[in-house]
């Protein structure tokens, strides 16, 4: 069975983030010649998918800073630090949806306050719907994948260092990853 985004009346319902099937990542360019990548491996959030007013959908997520995870123990630490991500003093990254819309059959648009290092600053994030299943656990099982690209001096981050060729050793642009599965339990019948 084939389900879109525009089903609304077989997705609607409270979902719980998959943590083991999900990803938030992040992609930044480093000394202007290669891009790395990392991701926060402790999350957990929320979705609730109104089919009668896709309007009043909504997501919440808290991603736990200290977990994050480039693959390079020294520069995980270093984004640790008062530097970057601030862990001692603001030890979650948040996001919560300020409203949502239905762009097309298989894309939303959510709009929500993100929250990095006690700042603030609303982000609007194209979620393609990737699919749903009921899983062999009996849960009714929902995907949905996005990127946006963020200014991460807007949040506070601003380390760098300038390269002797020009350019900054650390991107400004940030893009932000999303892989999201998300489930909720199948009524009993």
């Amino acid at each position: 069975m084939t389900i879109t985004a525009t089903d609304l009346t077989t997705l609607t319902g409270d979902y719980t983030l998959d943590t083991a099937h999900s990803r938030v990542g992040f992609l930044a360019r480093h000394a202007m010649v290669t891009k790395v990548r990392g991701l926060f491996t402790e999350l957990d959030g929320h979705i609730h998918i109104d089919g009668s007013d896709p309007a009043r959908s909504s997501a919440e997520v808290t991603i736990q800073v200290a977990s994050i995870d480039s693959q390079q123990p020294d520069r995980d630490k270093h984004l640790r630090s008062a530097d970057f991500f601030d862990v001692e003093n603001h030890p979650t990254i948040t996001f919560k949806s300020t409203e949502a819309e239905l762009l097309d059959e298989d894309t939303y648009r959510l709009t929500g306050d993100l929250t990095i290092r006690g700042v603030t600053r609303p982000v609007a994030i194209d979620l393609e719907f990737t699919g749903a299943t009921n899983d062999p656990w009996g849960q009714f099982r929902i995907g949905f994948e996005g990127t946006v690209v963020v200014n991460r001096r807007d949040w506070g981050l601003g380390w760098n260092m300038p390269l002797d060729t020009g350019g900054l050793l650390v991107s400004e642009k940030i893009t932000i990853e999303l892989d999201i599965a998300a489930v909720r339990p199948v009524a009993a019948g």
